[in-house]
């Protein structure tokens, strides 16, 4: 089934930011329709209806409030996740009221939306987590495929949509999996897996830091180093070093 999804944000970097880590992470939403301010929303929603939409709050021409209590009053108001800055949380609380279903604070990490994108995509049209649950066997197998693939591809571009077809269900479907199975992120445990291989190239001291971060997929040395650190604690600097006294 065609899923149908609309962005509402006034801010390119971040409306466009979205729509690309979707559609890079999974194929769930065959069409993703972008507005940026309430007007064009309204015109998306009655023309291409959308099942789901996710959207600020404050938005130039009508407010997110508006917008839903005009499509609403309506008939055609799709299931609306909102995205609200801290100084608006009294808004995202009236979304609420008027029929949200949930709300992001701001900034959230992109990660973050997608899984609550699937978590209302799966109450539409998916795969419940009870029906998941019930099927433990199958689900297990089916992550570690996932993850045996990604232990031996992860120093190649690895994407969700990659190992979900390698494995042969829906991206979604796969995230979903990751996130009752695992308990984190498709992107989190790659990190994880890349940061292990990382350590244990830094333990060789043989490896330039750059060097290591090709070797383990990254292509940003500085990125690498803010994973790193981000995962095992330390920079790779401070991990080498720590290693020479061991």
């Amino acid at each position: 089934m065609c899923i149908k999804l609309l962005i509402v944000d006034d801010e390119d970097v971040i409306r466009n930011g979205i729509a690309k880590y979707i559609k890079l992470h999974t194929d769930r939403f065959e069409r993703i329709y972008l507005a940026q301010n309430g007007d064009e929303a309204m015109d998306i929603i009655f023309r291409h209806e959308p099942d789901i939409m996710l959207m600020d709050v404050q938005i130039p021409l009508k407010n997110g409030l508006e917008v839903m209590k005009e499509a609403k009053k309506s008939g055609v108001l799709p299931k609306t996740i909102i995205l609200s800055g801290y100084d608006e949380f009294s808004y995202a609380q009236q979304a609420v009221r008027y029929g949200a279903i949930d709300y992001l604070l701001k900034p959230s990490r992109s990660s973050d939306i997608l899984e609550k994108l699937n978590e209302v995509a799966d109450d539409l049209f998916g795969i419940s987590n009870k029906e998941i649950v019930s099927n433990e066997e199958g689900r297990n197998g089916l992550v570690e495929q996932a993850k045996e693939f990604m232990e031996e591809h992860y120093f190649e571009n690895l994407t969700l949509q990659m190992v979900a077809d390698k494995i042969g269900i829906t991206a979604g479907y796969l995230s979903t999996l990751f996130t009752l199975n695992i308990g984190c992120g498709f992107v989190d445990y790659l990190n994880e897996i890349r940061m292990n291989h990382a350590c244990a190239y830094l333990k060789q001291n043989y490896f330039k830091t750059y060097e290591i971060a090709f070797k383990v997929g990254f292509k940003d040395e500085k990125y690498f180093s803010k994973v790193f650190k981000k995962i095992i604690g330390k920079s790779p600097s401070e991990y080498k070093k720590g290693r020479e006294f061991e």
